[in-house]
C-alpha cells in the first residue's frame, strides 16, 4: 500500500510533503496528520531543511478531514486529536512554508494555506470552509487570520456561509500569490521554496516573524477555536449534521 503522505527531501533544502490518498480526494486521517506534524517538526530541527512545500495529487489538494476516521477517533474530543496536534505545529513552525493548491481545498485543506508564507494555485483550485454548516466552528486560527487577510465582512461570508472561492477570486483577495497552469504549479512552488531556503537563515527568520505579526494572538485564537470546536463536536446539532453528511457521502470525504 502506498504511503498516504510522502515526505521527500529535495535539493536546495526543500522538504516536499505530498498528500497521496487520491481515492479519498486526499481526505486527512489521524495517521496523515501525525505524518505531517512530524515532517514539520523535523524540518525545524534539521539544519539542511530551509523550506517546506505542501502539495496534493494532480487535480486535488485536500478534501479536508476524513470524517469517518475523525469521528471514529473522536472519543477524546478535538483537544486530543491528531488534527489539533498538527494545527498547533503548523502555527508554530519556524521553517518557511509554501502551498501548491490544485483542485479542491476544503476545511483544513484551505485553512492550512493561511499559515503558509507563499501560496500558488492552479486554475482548478477551489477553496471552501464548511465548518458552520457541519455544526462546527472554524479552526487553525482561521477566525483570526482570514479577517486580517480579506476583511471581516468577506471573512464572515466565507466562514459562516461556506461560500467556495475559485482561483481567480482567491488571487484577487490576496489568498494566493499567483495562479499558474497545473503543469507548472509544483515546479514553481518548489523553485520559490528553494529561493527562501537559500536566504540567510537569521535574516529570513527575523523578517518572517516581523511579517507574520503577533504569534501569541495566532496561538490564542487557535486555542479559543479548539475549545469551541470541542464543545460543538459534542453537541447534538453537530452530531446530527455530521451523521447526515456521512450518510450522504459513503465513502466519507471532507470537512
Amino acid at each position: 500500500m502506498a504511503e498516504t503522505v510522502t515526505i521527500t527531501d529535495l535539493e536546495g533544502g526543500v522538504r516536499l510533503i505530498t498528500l497521496n490518498r487520491p481515492e479519498k480526494k486526499n481526505a486527512l486521517t489521524g495517521a496523515m496528520y501525525d505524518a505531517m506534524r512530524a515532517a514539520l517538526a523535523g524540518a525545524d530541527a534539521a539544519d539542511r531543511t530551509g523550506a517546506v512545500v505542501f502539495a496534493g495529487q494532480p487535480g486535488m489538494f485536500s478534501a479536508g478531514n476524513d470524517l469517518a476516521d475523525f469521528m471514529g477517533g473522536a472519543a477524546g474530543g478535538f483537544s486530543a486529536s491528531p488534527a489539533l496536534a498538527f494545527i498547533r505545529q503548523l502555527a508554530r513552525t519556524r521553517t518557511p512554508m509554501v502551498a501548491a493548491i490544485d483542485g479542491i481545498a476544503v476545511g483544513i485543506g484551505a485553512t492550512l494555506s493561511l499559515h503558509c508564507d507563499l501560496v500558488y494555485a492552479s486554475p482548478a483550485a477551489r477553496l471552501r470552509m464548511p465548518f458552520v454548516e457541519l455544526g462546527l466552528v472554524p479552526e487553525a486560527a482561521s477566525s483570526y487570520l482570514l479577517p486580517l487577510r480579506v476583511g471581516r465582512l468577506k471573512a464572515t461570508e466565507l466562514l459562516l456561509l461556506s461560500r467556495p472561492l475559485d482561483a481567480d477570486e482567491a488571487l484577487a483577495l490576496g489568498l494566493v500569490n499567483a495562479v499558474l497552469p497545473a503543469d507548472m504549479l509544483l515546479d514553481q512552488a518548489i523553485a520559490q521554496a528553494a529561493k527562501l531556503a537559500a536566504l540567510p537563515r537569521g535574516a529570513l527568520a527575523a523578517s518572517r516573524a516581523l511579517i507574520r505579526g503577533d504569534q501569541a494572538q495566532v496561538e490564542a485564537a487557535l486555542e479559543a477555536e479548539a475549545r469551541a470546536f470541542d464543545a460543538q463536536l459534542r453537541s447534538p446539532e453537530s452530531q446530527d449534521r455530521l451523521a447526515a453528511f456521512l450518510a450522504r457521502s459513503k465513502p466519507a470525504s471532507s470537512a
